[in-house]
């Protein structure tokens, strides 16, 4: 991850953090003053340069609170003297004031937090938010580009990212009182339609529909989209059915088998899910014109991304008919940045 920018006021410290069901990570963040300036076109956010340190990973089952972890981070950096500037990454809604996370048994005031904790700012952000917010920070090491396009400085951006669920936000560049900053419009982008472009994944979308009322994009991008596809293959290819746990296979096990080449029906799974994932994308390019790019992320497509790249992906992603010149221009990424929650979190409070 990469960084340098020393705040003026050494006793003020931007605090930040990455808050999941099982893990939360938590660091400072600061920025360079003397990162290169010379893009016209970057937003200032862009041409900073942060600097993430004194990064710790606690588990939340040892802990009682949200405030307590964070109270003991810290008493053991010493940053009781400080003036604490906070921003945190978290996923679950935050538009309200009270948050009551959806994997844990922590539930809090925003509000009341801050006065715990002596803050001198608070803001809570979507993960994806954080995510959406570090891509314009993110170097050639921290993603991996599929196909062609050709992003354009301070143009929309776009990221989903299958994952437990599928997540979907956009950036867009916004002048505030004559500064330049990215501003995320998250939604819940994975819960639209799914629209199937041939006849396997009309029999896919069949299938699905025996046993949901409706089948979103989510409902195929996803780790237990990929086992509902795999599901839907074996049924549609050899008329199988599975009806207990165990015959199940959890999505790593099809990524897997898919990958080593053991399972044929794996393959397939893995293969329509990457060319579903491309068209998903490209609606996004045509939603937001997002010749920024358009990025994945999540935790299940770094896994694969030698194969997205041999699949339809981009093909399927630039496949629009006569508004094709849009995608075509627009590059794809995969991020493969492992803390793009801290870095999007680093982003928001130091931009705010």
């Amino acid at each position: 991850m990469k960084t340098h920018l020393s705040n003026k006021n050494k006793d003020t410290i931007n605090l930040i953090a990455d808050i999941g069901g099982t893990n939360i990570r938590i660091a400072q963040a600061t920025t360079n003053p003397e990162a290169d300036q010379s893009d016209s076109e970057a937003t200032d956010i862009d041409s900073m340069g942060i600097n993430i340190s004194h990064i710790e990973t606690y588990q939340c089952k040892q802990f009682t609170s949200l405030a307590e972890v964070l109270a003991h981070y810290i008493e053991v950096k010493a940053l009781a003297d400080t003036s604490i500037n906070a921003c945190f990454a978290i996923a679950c809604p935050v538009d309200r004031d009270l948050i009551s996370m959806t994997n844990l048994p922590w539930q809090f005031s925003q509000k009341e937090l801050q006065q715990a904790l002596k803050l001198n700012s608070l803001s809570f952000i979507n993960d994806y938010t954080a995510i959406a917010m570090a891509i314009p920070l993110l170097s050639d090491n921290q993603k991996v580009k599929i196909g062609g396009g050709t992003s354009v400085a301070g143009k929309p951006i776009s990221v989903c990212g299958p994952g437990t669920g599928l997540g979907v936000a956009n950036l867009v560049s916004v002048n505030i009182s004559g500064k330049s900053q990215w501003h995320c419009i998250s939604g819940e982008g994975g819960h639209i339609d799914f629209a199937a472009v041939n006849e396997t994944e009309q029999q896919v979308m069949n299938f699905i529909q025996g046993l949901k009322k409706r089948v979103s994009y989510e409902q195929l991008l996803s780790g237990y989209g990929l086992e509902q596809i795999h599901q839907a293959l074996l049924f549609i290819n050899q008329g199988k059915e599975i009806t207990t746990v165990k015959d199940k296979l959890s999505a790593r096990d099809i990524t897997t088998n898919a990958l080593n080449g053991t399972c044929e029906i794996c393959q397939q799974t893995l293969t329509l899910f990457c060319n579903v994932l491309g068209s998903f994308a490209g609606n996004l390019a045509l939603i937001m014109n997002s010749q920024g790019g358009v990025y994945i992320a999540g935790g299940i497509v770094p896994r694969f991304i030698d194969y997205l790249k041999s699949s339809d992906f981009r093909a399927r992603f630039e496949s629009k008919g006569r508004l094709a010149y849009i995608t075509e221009q627009a590059p794809t990424y995969v991020i493969t940045e492992e803390q793009p929650g801290l870095l999007g979190a680093a982003a928001f409070v130091l931009q705010k």
